[in-house]
């Protein structure tokens, strides 16, 4: 039996009062979407983000070199064909201040500011039963109402600082690339250092190098990498672009990963080596991901297949660093071409051809401590003016331990996830009612515009269902959250990356507690999951109890 329910509906003044229909934590690309599918809702809404201005990632992420490694025009909203048809991205894979200002130009076209709220960081946010509302507070002591909670908070927004002695003792300058200032950072002429080699680190390093005086590069990790192979568009390609943005748009929904590339049907044991030395060149000269998810059907799931392109691309790093010993350095050892996050690089490696870039191993020689004039390791001291952590993040779940979230019972989420995260479609918790994930755990790991426009349809139409049906609480049974755990741990059995230490896979040395692996990602494709998603909303969502 339901109860009806009368929902407010928006009137445009966000400030009028502390209860709201819904409230969406995070003005980033996920957020902004999911606001305005709430507005086609009638519902009244608030979107509080911790930052001065719409982004997300690409407010905070501002480091030298910050950049797309998805192609701009599949990164882009598909919703409105007027959005299409006005924006024209100036490269291929746009830059942070570029994809930036995209951002703000879409929550101005579409009026998002008037119920968004900057400069609110949310603390806690804990389901009270007798109202059937969450009560959300601020870092500053204000409190907001709403029946639904909606969390937009991203994958890797929660950044995380190297577990080293003496990191706040350093009296130079010192930034993470996560919490990059607004100002601009000068580092010409300077002594810098870059602790951390993954995505990040690999596009800051390109950059300073340009301009540091002396650069030493911190490297416990090596990555594999690929070029970027980026160009400028030209009007003229922008136009074609534009013609062929429902082929585009189409085409992305059909690869797993949400990308123009898909995998090839061959295998790279089955074809001759001159056919696989010929494809993997031909892939290595082309532009994005195609490398990694357009290569042979096999790389990523047979450890023999994935031997063969990991040597092919061992061959590029030893022909483009001089120094044979450096080139064995930026060689992986630990994991296979495309298992970990592959970085997008223009020109990385020859970075260590130049007399001011210095390659520090610490596997070889570890940093014992960050003194007040630099970095100490076991071999000796180094002075710096500044120290870049490129130490990445608390993936996936991080950024929802930043938050008191408690559920039924006072149930904290921290505590229901302390083994791993347990999801429904990724979009729902068991214990925790009314609240719905645009970007949660067992969700897709992709091109991010594509999942996260997929995803806040999904929650919008679910929405709909609870709305239509006066419905105050919305829950997902454990049945139904077991089911969908069963399955996302399925989808992984056979992929190498799932036995590779990572973000992907939950491990991070710079987290306590984070040692072990964990399933914390949907490994079996795009297709696969919007099936799901698909199934559940045509079932009437079966395995969700409305009250």
């Amino acid at each position: 039996m339901t109860t009806a329910v009368q929902f407010l509906k928006s009137d445009g003044d966000s400030s009028s009062t502390a209860d709201y229909d819904a409230i969406v934590i995070g003005a980033g690309v996920s957020g902004l979407y999911q606001l305005y599918k709430l507005r086609e809702l009638g519902l009244k809404a608030l979107v509080l983000e911790k930052g001065s201005r719409v982004g997300g990632t690409w407010y905070w992420n501002r480091y030298p070199g910050a950049r797309f490694d998805s192609e701009s025009w599949t990164y882009i909203y598909s919703f409105s064909k007027e959005l299409l048809d006005e924006w024209k991205w100036t490269e291929h894979f746009a830059t942070q201040p570029e994809t930036e200002r995209y951002l703000n130009y879409v929550a101005d076209k579409f009026d998002l500011r008037r119920d968004i709220q900057f400069g609110s960081e949310v603390i806690a946010a804990h389901y009270i039963e007798e109202t059937r509302k969450w009560e959300i507070l601020l870092s500053d002591g204000r409190k907001y109402h709403a029946t639904f909670l909606i969390t937009a908070i991203g994958i890797l927004s929660a950044s995380t600082l190297p577990r080293i002695k003496g990191v706040e003792t350093f009296a130079g300058e010192a930034y993470h690339t996560a919490q990059w200032p607004h100002e601009p950072v000068n580092l010409a002429g300077k002594r810098v250092a870059v602790i951390g080699t993954g995505s990040t680190g690999v596009q800051t390093i390109q950059e300073a190098a340009k301009v540091a005086g002396q650069l030493t590069v911190f490297q416990r990790t090596p990555n594999w990498c690929a070029p970027l192979h980026n160009t400028k568009i030209t009007d003229e390609e922008m136009e074609q672009i534009r013609a062929r943005y429902p082929e585009i748009m189409a085409r992305c929904q059909e690869t797993p990963g949400c990308f123009v590339h898909g995998p090839d049907p061959r295998s790279a044991l089955e074809v001759t080596p001159e056919v696989r030395e010929a494809f993997f060149e031909k892939l290595y000269s082309e532009p994005g991901f195609g490398i990694w998810y357009g290569n042979f059907r096999d790389i990523l799931v047979d450890s023999d297949a994935n031997a063969l392109i990991s040597d092919f691309v061992a061959r590029k790093i030893r022909e483009r660093v001089k120094d044979p010993k450096v080139a064995d350095r930026l060689i992986p050892k630990n994991h296979g071409f495309g298992t970990r996050r592959l970085p997008l690089e223009t020109r990385y490696y020859e970075v260590y051809n130049q007399p001011n870039v210095e390659l520090v191993d610490v596997n070889e020689t570890p940093i014992q401590e960050i003194t007040p004039t630099g970095i100490r390791t076991s071999a000796g001291e180094y002075e710096f003016d500044v120290i870049i952590y490129a130490t990445g993040f608390n993936a996936i779940t991080g950024a929802f331990e930043q938050i008191d979230i408690r559920g039924v019972g006072g149930r904290s989420l921290k505590d229901a996830w302390a083994s791993g995260p347990q999801t429904y479609l990724g979009f729902l918790v068991a214990g925790f009612p009314n609240m719905m994930m645009v970007m949660g755990p067992h969700g897709g790991v992709g091109n991010f515009t594509r999942f996260a426009e997929f995803n806040a349809n999904w929650v919008s139409e679910l929405l709909r269902f609870a709305v239509a049906r006066g419905a105050t609480r919305v829950e997902v049974t454990q049945e139904a959250e077991k089911r969908w755990f069963g399955h996302v741990a399925d989808s992984g059995i056979g992929l190498l990356s799932n036995s590779v230490d990572s973000w992907m896979t939950g491990v991070n040395s710079n987290v306590e507690g984070r040692s072990a692996r964990r399933v914390m990602r949907y490994s079996g494709g795009f297709p696969a999951f919007r099936e799901y998603c698909e199934a559940a909303t045509r079932d009437n969502y079966a395995g969700i109890k409305f009250e």
